[in-house]
């Protein structure tokens, strides 16, 4: 079971946990039921570091399903400095917004948004960086809390996403928080990615707070 709690800057989520084959081992055995907390909080100077080691520490596989081509990774320490600009920023200024995902203390994934027009519309971006927690519906709960977060900081009136077209994971998840499929189209939908196919998603208002089961 799910309940929300929203702040100005952070959404806490009690997973309640049944696990059920491969995708749980390491975690709960089969058959058991865990709980644990999920936040989802605007990121701090401290975290920025999160999204740097994801991606330069990611395998050039992994990159390729992201369509990010790593010779365009910025190097770490002007990648950094550059986050720690946009985050002594007024929030109206800002060209890009950072949100971290937290279990128990620690990072399982994050979400950046940018293209951000203040009152208007903003494109979002979202990576689990934990493999075992990839496909077990966290992403799923993080989105929803992370949409809801941009439509409130941001003031937003419609969130786009825009995953690789063959990258099935955050295409499924989009939909069943709510996203509307536009189209698919090829372009370079960012600084770190090469021209390809994705799949425009949309979302024309800020995701309800729902109850019940979160992992399917």
């Amino acid at each position: 079971m799910a309940t929300y709690t929203i702040g100005s800057t952070a959404v806490y989520v009690m997973l309640s946990v049944l696990s059920c084959g491969r995708r749980n081992q390491g975690r709960v055995r089969s058959g058991q039921t865990g709980r644990m907390v999920l936040l989802v909080r605007e990121m701090t100077a401290e975290d920025v570091d999160v999204i740097i080691d994801y991606f330069h520490g990611s395998s050039a596989e992994h990159l390729e399903l992201l369509g990010v081509d790593p010779t365009r990774l910025p190097d770490r320490a002007r990648w950094r400095e550059r986050y720690l600009r946009e985050l002594q920023l007024p929030v109206p200024e800002r060209s890009v917004a950072l949100v971290l995902w937290e279990s128990d203390g620690q990072p399982v994934g994050f979400s950046t948004a940018d293209k951000i027009q203040l009152g208007v519309q903003a494109h979002m971006h979202l990576h689990v960086v934990d493999p075992l927690r990839r496909g077990d519906g966290i992403g799923i709960s993080s989105v929803r809390q992370t949409a809801a977060l941009y439509f409130r900081t941001l003031s937003l009136q419609r969130l786009f996403c825009e995953p690789n077209a063959f990258n099935a994971a955050p295409n499924r998840t989009l939909q069943r928080v709510g996203f509307r499929y536009v189209k698919t189209h090829r372009t370079v939908p960012g600084p770190l990615n090469y021209h390809q196919a994705v799949t425009r998603w949309v979302l024309d208002q800020a995701p309800q707070p729902q109850t019940g089961s979160i992992l399917g």
